[in-house]
Formats: C-alpha cells, sequence, structure tokens
C-alpha cells in the first residue's frame, strides 16, 4: 500500500493525457490559450500504462483520465481499453467538457470506461459561449444524454461557481437531479494561475469566489438530506432533494479543505507527479521512466515528500501552471 508520511492511504491517480483543449474557460486559460507541450513532451500511451500497472500493484485503485480534454487526443478509447485490462483498477473514470462526448460515448464504455464527470456551469447558451469562448452547449447537453443512454452510472456534473457569473443559475443546477439521474457537483473557484482579468463583463477574479457554506444556503429552501456519495472516491459532501433521482454535492477546497483526507496523486501530461493540486512541487516522471529509473522509487519518493496539505491561509498558491494543464 502507498502510505504517506502523514498516514494518508493514497489510493486515486488522476492522469492528465493532453494539455490541449478545445474550449478557452475564463477561470482554466487566456483567451489566445496556453502553449502547447510538443509531440515529445507528452507521455505515450505505454507509458501511462506501465505507471499505472506499477502503481496499481502498490494500491492504486482509483484512476481518472483528464486534459486539457482527453477526448481531443486521438486513441483515447484504446488507452481505455489498456488501462481497463490492468489489475487491482476496480475504478475506471474520466472528466470531460462533453463537446465529444455525443460520438465517444459507446466506445469509451465499450472499452471499459466505467464513469464520466461532464463540466458544465451554465444552462444558458449565451453565458455558455460567453464562459467558454466557444463551444455548443447542445453539443453537451447531447454528450450527456449519449452517456445516460450508454449506461454509465453515475454521471456527474460538475459546476465551477463563480459570483456574479453562474451564482444565479445554482438552484436550476440542483434541480436537474429530480428529473435526471444525473448528480451535480458544486465547486469552489480555485486561484491556480486564474487570477488575471476574465474580460468584460465578468467580475474581478478576486471577487467571483463564492464558498460552498453559501451556495448550500442559497440551495436549502428546497431541502437537503446528507446521503453517502455513491462512489466513496471524492471530496464531495452529499446531500439529496426529496425525491431527486440523483445528489448534490460540495467540494470546497477553499472553505471547508479536505487535506487530511487527501488519497491522490496527479501525473501531468508531460510526466511530472504532481503531489497537491494546489501546491507546485512535482516530481520528474517521463524523463526518470526514459532514464530507466524505477516507478517504485518514484512513488516512495512521493509518499514522503506529499505536502501536508495546501498553503492558501498563507497566501500562497499555484502558479507553474493554468488549471488546463493540471487536469484538476
Amino acid at each position: 500500500m502507498l502510505i504517506d508520511h502523514c498516514g494518508r492511504s493514497i489510493t486515486y491517480l488522476r492522469i492528465s493525457i493532453t494539455d490541449r483543449c478545445n474550449l478557452r474557460c475564463v477561470y482554466c486559460m487566456p483567451p489566445d490559450g496556453v502553449a502547447w507541450q510538443p509531440h515529445e513532451n507528452i507521455l505515450r500511451f505505454e507509458e501511462i500504462v506501465e505507471f499505472v500497472r506499477v502503481a496499481a500493484g502498490q494500491g492504486i485503485r482509483q484512476v481518472r483520465l483528464t486534459g486539457g480534454e482527453p477526448l481531443v487526443r486521438p486513441g483515447v478509447v484504446d488507452l481505455v481499453q489498456m488501462l481497463s485490462e490492468i489489475s487491482g483498477i476496480d475504478d475506471l473514470s474520466l472528466t470531460t467538457n462533453g463537446l465529444l462526448l455525443e460520438k465517444l460515448a459507446h466506445p469509451l464504455k465499450k472499452a471499459g470506461l466505467k464513469r464520466v464527470n461532464v463540466s458544465l456551469d451554465t444552462l444558458k447558451p449565451e453565458k455558455y459561449l460567453r464562459i467558454c469562448r466557444g463551444g455548443s452547449l447542445d453539443a453537451v447537453l447531447r454528450g450527456l444524454s449519449a452517456a445516460e443512454d450508454t449506461g454509465f452510472e453515475p454521471i456527474k456534473i460538475n459546476m465551477v461557481v463563480m459570483r456574479g457569473v453562474n451564482d444565479d443559475e445554482l438552484v436550476d443546477f440542483a434541480r436537474l437531479t429530480l428529473e435526471n439521474p444525473w448528480h451535480v457537483r458544486f465547486i469552489e473557484l480555485m486561484p491556480i494561475e486564474n487570477q488575471q482579468d476574465w474580460g468584460k463583463g465578468f467580475p474581478q477574479p478576486s471577487n467571483a469566489f463564492i464558498s460552498t457554506s453559501e451556495i448550500k444556503e442559497i440551495i436549502h429552501a428546497d431541502g437537503l438530506t446528507p446521503v453517502e456519495d455513491l462512489t466513496g472516491y471524492g471530496p464531495a459532501r452529499t446531500f439529496q432533494l426529496p425525491g431527486a433521482m440523483a445528489t448534490i454535492g460540495f467540494i470546497s477546497p477553499i472553505g471547508q479543505h479536505f487535506c487530511s483526507e487527501c488519497n491522490r496523486l496527479r501525473l501531468t501530461a508531460d510526466g511530472n507527479l504532481r503531489l497537491c493540486l494546489l501546491n507546485d512541487f512535482e516530481i520528474p516522471v517521463r524523463d526518470a521512466m526514459r532514464a530507466g529509473r524505477s516507478i517504485l522509487d518514484i512513488l516512495e519518493e512521493a509518499m514522503q515528500l506529499k505536502p501536508e496539505g495546501h498553503s492558501l491561509a498563507k497566501k500562497m498558491s499555484a502558479h507553474n501552471r493554468k488549471m488546463a494543464q493540471i487536469g484538476g
């Protein structure tokens, strides 16, 4: 088992398989995007599979594929197939913006993907275009329907809540769970290289944060009952509206951080092991593997160096990567 120096059992690995994305969401990257890594810097599928194979032998049980947008990487279905065949991986999931999900839902499910999370911050088409700087809300909704029809369960919607941007839609999102098997997760805005001006019509990023406590108060009028998360893998505090088909979760890395319960590592697309989302320290993996270093040694080093928690209370935040370059 992977046990870090704080006594936490590490069972969850998030893997960014590309730094590229087909959207330019205001809180995730600048309007002109970020400089993409050259192809040779990105981990090859065989390297990802070998890393996961070794990590699974040491107790990693859940793997989530992220990006960028993971569905833009050619061959993603093949990668899912390879990962699904690794002994010890109990849960293989993927986070996507949903734009390509309508086409890929069925092949991904057939390849062995268990679950999908869809990032969606508004239900209003014009606002969607403003926040995402492109894309199509209708395409995302078709992707959600395709995921449901294909048999993915549970399907989760991740909404990053921003004051003055989409906080007027909190009740609408919560009520999605009444008539759809879509589990909604409200996520606090995280200060990861997104504090520059978002453009005309948006608040200053420093004023956009809204805590999950306040979010919960806004939608509590409809009545919320605590329930256990269906998967048990994530940090959400989970509730349900009366008579709802699905649940509502609150993820609060800032307001009520869950560092003491952190069970995860993150592997970036360019091959670095990031030990905390909100801490810039990383262990090189790609170059180490290509030089013949043992993956077990890398994991052991990670257990010794994983920080006890983030340092946002000390006004120290991650700044060496945009969120799209980490994978969330």
